[in-house]
């Protein structure tokens, strides 16, 4: 497991950096909350979380542990992916998602793009109908 890179910024976009650790390159994909924090340095230390499959191995990075945490929690949730939990944190800041997990608020939860009445209530402990 990798549990952060701390290096140069060599590349930025909204989606994913390039991060060099001491001379190697690492594809790094990132939420727009991540970036927001980012964008402006020209190195940091990101969390990460890599997901492995059959046909690749991709890093995902956080600007911090909150965030790391809860896209953790998204993805241990049945019909939530990486990718889709990458876009709940590009649509919502990771106390937000929080709120609406707390206070059982599905509808903003829904206002997320991908994200149904069905996976609403999955995110939500309690409520899978």
């Amino acid at each position: 497991m990798i549990a952060y890179l701390n290096g140069k910024l060599t590349y930025k976009s909204p989606a994913l950096v390039h991060l060099d650790v001491q001379g190697v390159g690492y594809e790094v994909l990132i939420s727009l909350n991540t970036y927001s924090h980012i964008q402006q340095l020209e190195s940091c230390k990101l969390l990460t979380h890599l997901n492995i499959k059959e046909d690749a191995h991709t890093l995902y990075g956080f600007f911090d542990a909150a965030e790391r945490d809860i896209f953790l929690q998204l993805i241990s949730v049945s019909g939530i992916g990486t990718n889709t939990a990458r876009m709940m944190l590009s649509s919502l800041q990771p106390d937000d998602i929080r709120r609406a997990i707390l206070m059982d608020n599905e509808r903003m939860l829904e206002g997320v793009k991908g994200i149904g009445a069905k996976t609403a209530k999955r995110v939500i402990p309690g409520t899978e109908g």
